[in-house]
């Protein structure tokens, strides 16, 4: 069970929460956010990005840039949702979903898709479709909910020509809503 709703059946049960939450700039979380910020900023090269449990963006390197090209503005506007589509109990999450199924889908999948270890997140940047795979990196064992609930999602060129583009061309196209940090509004709400 989620430390979240741990804490939930706690109070309910007239108890106090036995798990703390600290935003990500509060002083018990300096080494962790020290760390976060290691890492995305040396994944650079590719985009990588934080998301809380909403999968709302909570932090992301500058190549993260490049994904949302050509992005209605709208939806560029904090708090950026990163993902769409989740499986939970979760009230605001079932509201995405709902909303998900209303857009239009493209439906159209790629040849190599269907044979492949992993099915590569696909976009365009200008003329250029890209092809990338991501990994995720969560907290071991969390004793704090905002680190159970927060997690690191790197990506990766999943083709030889995705390779390419961000060898010649590089993923840093803008930076990427500049003013989100872990000293940004967005940080200071998780």
């Amino acid at each position: 069970m989620p430390l979240r709703q741990r804490n939930s059946l706690l109070l309910a049960g007239g108890h106090v929460p036995a798990y703390s939450q600290s935003a990500l700039v509060e002083a018990p979380m300096a080494a962790v956010s020290d760390a976060i910020n290691r890492i995305i900023d040396a994944h650079d090269t590719f985009p990588a990005v934080v998301v809380d449990h909403h999968w709302d963006l909570v932090a992301g390197n500058r190549a993260v840039g490049i994904l949302p090209e050509g992005v209605a503005p709208f939806l560029l506007e904090p708090p950026v949702n990163v993902l769409r589509l989740e499986v939970t109990p979760d009230a605001q999450l079932g509201a995405l979903l709902e909303e998900l199924r209303t857009y239009p889908s493209g439906g159209e999948w790629h040849e190599d898709e269907l044979s492949s270890l992993l099915v590569p997140l696909r976009i365009r940047a200008g003329d250029t479709e890209l092809a990338m795979f991501s990994t995720t990196t969560v907290f071991g064992t969390p004793r704090d909910v905002t680190l159970a609930e927060i997690a690191i999602e790197s990506f990766y060129p999943s083709d030889p020509a995705t390779a390419e583009f961000s060898r010649s061309v590089g993923w840093i196209y803008r930076d990427f809503l500049p003013n989100l940090s872990f000293h940004g509004t967005s940080a200071d709400s998780i």
